[in-house]
């Protein structure tokens, strides 16, 4: 899978997600975009969103958009607390289809 990475997450979490290609937010030179726009621009390259932003679904009409959204739900954003979710995250990237939100950590 192709997935972005967003602002909200420390970038060092990408190499983390084995086995799919990451890219953060910073890397394509999106930096400060917001989301509404963000997720237009990231539904042309990528195939996955993955945020923190818990409250992204009630912001967004996700459905108009060809791309699924994962929110990690830890204790914070730190990278020791996220780490705890990546067995749950990389299962649910091996099935996740477009148009849907998931949650991991919920």
């Amino acid at each position: 899978m192709r997935i972005l990475l967003d602002e909200s997450l420390p970038r060092d979490l990408a190499s983390l997600v084995v086995g799919h290609e990451v890219v953060t937010v910073q890397a394509v030179g999106w930096s400060s975009v917001k989301n509404g726009k963000l997720l237009a621009l990231a539904a042309t390259r990528f195939d996955v969103f993955l945020t923190a932003d818990r409250n992204i679904e009630f912001q967004q009409n996700l459905k108009t958009l060809p791309i699924a959204i994962v929110v990690l739900c830890a204790r914070n954003n730190r990278i020791q607390a996220l780490e705890l979710l990546l067995p749950e995250l990389l299962q649910l990237l091996n099935h996740i289809a477009p148009r849907t939100l998931r949650k991991v950590g919920a």
